[in-house]
């Protein structure tokens, strides 16, 4: 036989008449033992996935989904590494020294995968952001469709125009999704502020501005402004009040003003009206569209123009054109 065990003599495995050092009958049998450990591993993962989809079916929490997909996915690998640990470290006495040269040795080679797993985990105990959540990180604005234990996945989405020559270049120019899905790593978080739009309050202030001119109806425009800030965000002062209040009773903030409110501005060409309003953190280009439509119709019934950087040339100077004959030849 061309692959055979040694005599009871030896301990080795011997191939083409050549003893393997290291490969023993038992250590083949740890091996085949942890490949099944690992298949029931997998087996397991999938089966309490599928549990816990059928308990959360119907629910639209999408915190409750991510916390019990994190949850099965670390009690998964800490059983597996349990098991392996146990199979090829029977005795404790052997297992300090390949700890020890194995720590040393990831601390060096694989210190931006360590701190991504730290990330990870930081992310989790610090409630960072979670699945669903609207976030920037990394440079990156978009929705939170999947976290792993070194990478954090986003559905990108456009930039306001304010940041649009922020990186990374977008082609959209609202807070709407581009279509590319980019991959951060969770080691930026010890790096750069994480943006949460979502967190706690799901709620952000926006800000519609218009620009007037000095000859118009300066107050009837404000008027304009505050009705259709409050006939489109009624619903959300309502619900956005119980949230705030939550806010408040968790962290040391102040009270702030829900209701729509119009701040006025002194420019050289025109008064430049502002209305600030609060809106979801979904959804905001569609609030500002239907504002925009309702605003111009008003101010076109109420013959209010908006006030636009150009010239108007209001008469022009008599012209007076005399000719000159020349001399005939």
């Amino acid at each position: 036989m061309l692959l055979q065990a040694v005599d009871k003599a030896g301990d080795g495995v011997r191939l083409f008449g050549v003893e393997l050092i290291g490969i023993t009958p038992e250590n083949g049998r740890k091996l085949l033992a942890s490949v099944v450990c690992i298949a029931v591993a997998l087996v397991l993962g999938r089966v309490l996935r599928l549990v816990a989809r059928a308990l959360l079916r119907g629910r639209k929490d999408v915190r409750a989904r991510f916390w019990s997909e994190q949850a099965i996915h670390i009690a998964v690998t800490a059983v597996l590494v349990l098991l392996l640990i146990s199979l090829w470290f029977d005795d404790p006495a052997r297992l300090a020294m390949p700890a020890g040269l194995l720590t040393a040795g990831l601390a060096v080679a694989l210190q931006r995968v360590i701190t991504a797993v730290a990330g990870y985990f930081m992310i989790l105990s610090g409630r960072i952001f979670t699945e669903g959540d609207r976030i920037v990180m990394g440079g990156v604005r978009g929705d939170v469709i999947a976290l792993g234990y070194t990478r954090t996945k986003i559905m990108e989405m456009g930039e306001p125009p304010p940041v649009q020559d922020d990186p990374p270049s977008v082609w959209v120019g609202a807070r709407q999704y581009t279509g590319r899905i980019v991959t951060v790593t969770n080691d930026r978080i010890f790096d750069e502020p994480v943006f949460n739009y979502t967190r706690e309050f799901p709620y952000i202030w926006e800000e519609l501005r218009l620009a007037v001119r000095y000859g118009d109806d300066w107050e009837r425009a404000e008027r304009i402004l505050l009705a259709a800030a409050r006939r489109h965000t009624v619903k959300l002062r309502e619900i956005g009040r119980e949230a705030l209040e939550s806010l408040m009773r968790a962290y040391v903030v102040s009270e702030s003003e829900l209701e729509p409110r119009v701040f006025w501005r002194i420019t050289d060409n025109w008064l430049e009206l502002t209305v600030r309003f609060i809106a979801r953190d979904h959804g905001v280009r569609e609030l500002k569209d239907a504002m925009s439509r309702e605003i111009l119709r008003e101010l076109k019934a109420a013959g209010i123009e908006v006030a636009s950087a150009t010239y108007e040339i209001t008469s022009v100077p008599a012209l007076k054109l005399q000719t000159v004959r020349g001399e005939d030849s």
